[in-house]
């Protein structure tokens, strides 16, 4: 079976004066059809441009490059930009971290989500009207026939985000890419959506690639977890392994940076050094400078990903070792 989405050799450069920069490098990952896939990493390790790429919302400024995207077993690289926009929406969605950004302010929410059932489906007024109730009661939304005349001024925070997923699932794409669309939500809206999340994942078998830097949230949502930095992948793995036995120096730096009861009165640990910038990207290893383990090798070379286990790899030329397992994390 073919997976949802296969994407091989990203790369997103800014180029000017001095030179070609790389924000995103050789980036290579596979959605499974019915996974949520964790995309973490500290601010600008390129989580958000690397899916913007995907779905080709960037400025012309940077240039994007791939040697193989398939979406649903089709290779989309070569499309020319008029028969991506069709595919844009059906096959693959976006849900945006700000929603109050993306949702017109001068356009009620109903009419926002049935005209996007008309351009797709092509239905009457009254049928898109119908359905945009329809998905506002299943994200949630109470008295959805009411709400659909509301404004994005009269919802709340939460609320947003719930028209905003509508909004995505309008379209009735199987691919959902979700860029931190719970951090600005306090715990308990956070937790509501996680669980929207993973019903709909069950109920319309959508596969999603979820983008945050929040492990905690990843540990509730995800299957696997992507682990970038400076726009390299470092680590890719299922959660558990990730999470209770990271190889890579920098996931492991990452999962012990997390809060947790146990630390107690206890200062909270920390990566030392800051992340590049995407104009003086090290040679060699991005991660070498920031490293405890960096040698000779990580100044010069950039590792490969290799393979460390069943669906497990990592692109380190020292990487930890595999501690004995200590437990479960959450489903």
């Amino acid at each position: 079976m073919s997976a949802a989405l296969e994407i091989e050799g990203l790369t997103v450069a800014s180029r000017d004066a001095a030179g070609e920069r790389r924000i995103v490098d050789d980036l290579s990952f596979r959605l499974e059809a019915g996974e949520i896939l964790g995309l973490v990493g500290e601010s600008g390790s390129g989580k958000t441009v690397a899916c913007r790429a995907l779905m080709r919302l960037l400025p012309a400024s940077l240039a994007i490059s791939a040697r193989r995207i398939v979406i649903d077993g089709r290779e989309v690289c070569n499309l020319p930009e008029s028969e991506f926009a069709r595919l844009r929406g059906r096959e693959i969605g976006m849900i945006f971290q700000n929603p109050a950004s993306h949702l017109d302010p001068v356009m009620r929410i109903g009419e926002q989500i049935a005209e996007t059932v008309r351009h797709v489906r092509g239905v009457s007024r009254r049928e898109a009207a119908r359905e945009s109730v329809d998905l506002l009661r299943q994200v949630g939304i109470p008295d959805p026939e009411r709400r659909a005349a509301s404004f994005t001024h009269e919802f709340s925070g939460g609320m947003r985000q719930r028209a905003m997923i509508a909004v995505a699932l309008a379209s009735n794409p199987k691919i959902l890419i979700a860029d931190e669309p719970t951090t600005a939500l306090d715990v308990t809206v956070q937790a509501q959506i996680l669980r929207l999340l993973l019903d709909l994942r069950d109920r319309r078998g959508l596969s999603i690639v979820f983008i945050t830097h929040d492990l905690g949230v990843v540990s509730q949502l995800c299957d696997r977890i992507a682990v970038l930095y400076a726009g390299r992948l470092c680590e890719i793995g299922p959660k558990r392994d990730v999470l209770l036995a990271p190889r890579h120096p920098y996931a492991a730096g990452l999962v012990a940076c997390q809060p947790a009861a146990s630390t107690g009165a206890r200062r909270l640990r920390t990566i030392e050094g800051q992340p590049p910038s995407a104009g003086a990207m090290p040679e060699g290893c991005r991660f070498h400078p920031r490293c405890p383990r960096a040698a000779d090798d990580c100044r010069t070379r950039q590792p490969p990903l290799e393979s460390m286990g069943a669906d497990h790899a990592i692109a380190c030329f020292h990487p930890l070792a595999a501690p004995a397992p200590r437990g479960e994390i959450a489903a």
